[in-house]
């Protein structure tokens, strides 16, 4: 039971990260497994390795820094979205190990969801906050943004309900803000295209 637990946890931790933040996910989990830290199921401990820790690194680098600055945080988003919500549906699976095809389905579709609601709360925000002429909220949006991620993959590695409690309040959080989010985006559109 218990270890059923911390493989959902670690499958929706990873998922959700990485529709927020998908190469700070990579690198922390794989930093953590190398120190000992974390133990990863044998489809992730790929993660632990130096060439694998140096591309995430590097990409992280770029994240970071694409992240801080109004616009290009929003085209790096728009790319993002074909790579963060596949990773998420992959990171699930590889997550939750061998497993009966439908279950496996079940865990990419779910991982795929988790990342995709993630994401699409990160970039509809950060679209929106990126009207405001002074970069100081884009900041603060970022820098919040990483926090969150490292307190949510910690809750996943470390403590599993400590994890769901947090996801519920995400899922609650995000379906009050999506729609607020979508009329912002329609408005958004509408002042660009008169």
């Amino acid at each position: 039971m218990v270890e059923t637990l911390s493989a959902t946890a670690l499958a929706g931790g990873l998922s959700w990260a990485s529709g927020l933040r998908l190469y700070m996910t990579l690198f922390m989990a794989g930093a953590m497994a190398r120190a000992g830290w974390l133990e990863l199921p044998s489809a992730l401990q790929v993660l632990e390795s130096p060439w694998v820790l140096g591309v995430t690194g590097v990409l992280l680098a770029v994240e970071f820094l694409a992240d801080k600055i109004p616009g290009v945080d929003s085209a790096w988003d728009a790319i993002q979205t074909f790579i963060r919500i596949p990773a998420g549906a992959i990171l699930s699976v590889a997550a939750l190990g061998q497993m009966d095809p439908a279950w496996t389905t079940i865990a990419a579709l779910l991982g795929g969801t988790l990342a995709a609601s993630a994401h699409f709360t990160k970039a509809g925000s950060r679209a929106l906050i990126n009207t405001s002429p002074e970069p100081f909220s884009n900041w603060a949006a970022s820098f919040s943004e990483e926090a969150v991620v490292a307190t949510g993959l910690w809750a996943a590695f470390f403590h599993p309900w400590l994890w769901f409690v947090l996801l519920a309040l995400f899922l609650v959080l995000t379906i009050w803000l999506l729609p607020k989010l979508w009329r912002g985006m329609r408005w958004l559109f509408r002042k660009f295209s008169t």
